[in-house]
């Protein structure tokens, strides 16, 4: 390292003390704690957005969001260039960076890291990062914090791109790397003409169908209602009322968005029992969430949910019927390629119901362990994965070989038979594959494209609703001497340790109609997670109070005494 890189180094890290008796650690949001200890952090992961853009040779993005949290809250994350999140492997390597006590500290961990990672830092490679931030009142000085890390790598450049949903920098980044234009214009423009493509390939006889083409939404008072504000402009045949949009002078969060809407099952602040029959739909605080709901009386607060199971079922339906549309064997030899490999992927905490839905449509659904990782991961195996979380998370990828199999396809079909119904399947396709966010779960990106599938089927939320009825479930948390006791396997579905605590509980769930049930160890904290479901609410409670006495039994506190 040069004299002038190390001094640059030791002088920036010496403005911003660590937070004193706080360890932080950097898991699939980044880092996430009270905004007012987050500076030096967001310095620090600043100069590793920089290492890592260094590294790839390639643009990264650094995200200043603490997406559903409150709004004193704040975080900071790095996107990689592909768009998704940052590597696995530079974790522990951000969680050193970020609790390092002194500057000759963090400068000794740069100069081993650099070494061993083969890091040219030496001023001639260029580092380029995009930045952005969620409306936080925290975010302006965090940004500032960023670019002051960022400017002590020499060759390093940030560009601020000011305020932005967080699935938009991911966008941006992933663009940026593949030689398209990387602006918010360009990725609005792209989202509404691709929806405008779909709609314009509505079947006839759905189209004359006198469906009610209005959402509500609530932007959860972030910067997702401010985004659709704009985006809602750019859109024909749909009209988006927005609520909460953050300038009524609601607080980010409280009491409103995809999380509390989804945990809570109650109407968000801004509606009513005048809502009741509308199509209604939640943004998280940075818009990477969506989920929808409808008011059923007007005599509670209560709604009747569409999650993102839900979701999931409505996009597989839809592209496993288009897939159908397009493998039709008419007169000439349709390769093998058509045939494309559909993945519907799952975590163990979506409802049992949605999973044999889709197993009864002739879906292929695989599990992964929780988190958003194993499932982009696995998503990307097939030629079209999709995956989501009931707490509405999620997106659909196409492989990219599979993508110019079907541009080559429908030149074919363009050529041979314009406006068949193979054709308008296969450009049916390729606008999702335009419209659909594929670096990151997307809110605005979803929720157009749920938008365009109900009016192209003509469904009311309520016949979306009425897919399947989820079962009753239950989640609780057990306090523990040591959560790594437990350890998990088939999608954390088993327990294999501590020995014996599977047949327990394989015992119990045996009690109740349609029961299931598991543990898993708590990321962050000495908990053993609850997960328990069942044919009725009192039987899913009873399942899960039984499990969590098991887990208390085998790990609680009374167990270390004996």
């Amino acid at each position: 390292m040069k004299e002038e890189q190390r001094l640059l180094l030791l002088h920036s890290s010496s403005l911003f003390s660590p937070p004193q008796g706080v360890k932080l650690s950097y898991g699939t949001a980044g880092f996430r704690a009270d905004a007012s200890i987050l500076k030096s952090t967001v310095h620090r992961v600043g100069i590793l957005a920089a290492l890592r853009s260094l590294k790839t040779q390639s643009v990264v993005g650094l995200m200043i969001t603490a997406s559903h949290n409150k709004v004193t809250d704040n975080g900071v994350k790095i996107v990689d260039p592909s768009g998704g999140m940052l590597t696995q492997e530079w974790e522990p390597f951000a969680d050193q960076l970020a609790n390092a006590q002194t500057p000759e500290a963090f400068l000794s961990l740069i100069t081993e890291f650099i070494e061993k990672e083969k890091i040219p830092l030496d001023g001639v490679q260029t580092a380029e990062i995009l930045l952005g931030r969620d409306t936080r009142p925290s975010g302006e000085s965090l940004l500032e914090a960023a670019k002051q890390g960022i400017s002590s790598i020499l060759g390093a450049i940030a560009l601020d791109l000011g305020i932005l949903t967080t699935p938009q920098l991911h966008w941006m980044v992933r663009a940026r790397n593949k030689g398209i234009k990387a602006t918010e214009p360009a990725y609005f423009e792209q989202i509404s003409s691709s929806f405008r493509c779909l709609v314009d390939l509505i079947p006839n006889e759905t189209k004359s169908s006198k469906m009610d083409n209005t959402v509500v939404v609530d932007g959860a008072d972030g910067v997702g209602g401010e985004k659709l504000e704009v985006l809602k402009s750019m859109l024909t045949s749909l009209v988006i009322e927005v609520r909460n949009t953050g300038k009524g002078g609601g607080l980010l969060n409280d009491g409103v968005g995809a999380d509390y809407v989804q945990k809570e099952k109650v109407v968000p602040r801004g509606f009513c029992s005048n809502d009741v029959g509308l199509r209604c739909a939640s943004l998280d605080g940075d818009a990477d969430r969506l989920v929808y709901f409808s008011v059923p009386t007007n005599s509670s607060r209560k709604i009747d949910l569409v999650d993102g199971d839900k979701i999931l079922s409505l996009f597989a339906l839809f592209i496993k019927e288009q897939l159908s549309i397009l493998t039709k064997e008419g007169t000439e030899e349709v390769n093998n390629n058509s045939h494309a490999r559909l993945g519907v992927i799952q975590t163990a905490y979506a409802n049992g119901a949605s999973t044999d839905y889709l197993k009864q449509s002739g879906l292929e659904v695989i599990f992964t362990p929780t988190g958003v990782k194993h499932l982009h991961e696995k998503a990307a195996q097939f030629d079209i994965g999709i995956y989501f979380e009931a707490n509405g998370h999620g997106t659909i990828l196409f492989s990219e070989s599979w993508l110019s199999w079907l541009e080559a396809r429908n030149n074919e079909l363009s050529f041979a038979s314009e406006g068949s119904e193979q054709q308008k399947a296969a450009l049916r396709l390729l606008s999702v594959s335009k419209l659909i966010n594929q670096a990151v779960g997307d809110a605005l990106s979803c929720l157009l494209l749920v938008e365009v599938i109900l009016q192209h089927k003509g469904w009311s939320i309520h016949k979306w609703n009425e897919l399947y009825q989820d079962l009753p479930s239950r989640q609780l948390k057990v306090k523990v001497v040591d959560r790594t006791a437990v350890a998990t396997t088939n999608a954390e579905t088993v327990a294999i340790s501590p020995p014996g605590i599977q047949e327990a509980i394989d015992a119990e769930t045996a009690k109740y109609p349609k029961g299931r049930s598991f543990i898993r160890p708590s990321g962050t904290e000495d908990v053993i997670r609850v997960y328990a479901e069942a044919s009725t609410q009192e039987a899913a409670d009873s399942l899960a109070s039984s499990v969590a006495k098991i887990v208390d039994r085998f790990l609680g506190f009374s167990s270390s005494q004996q």
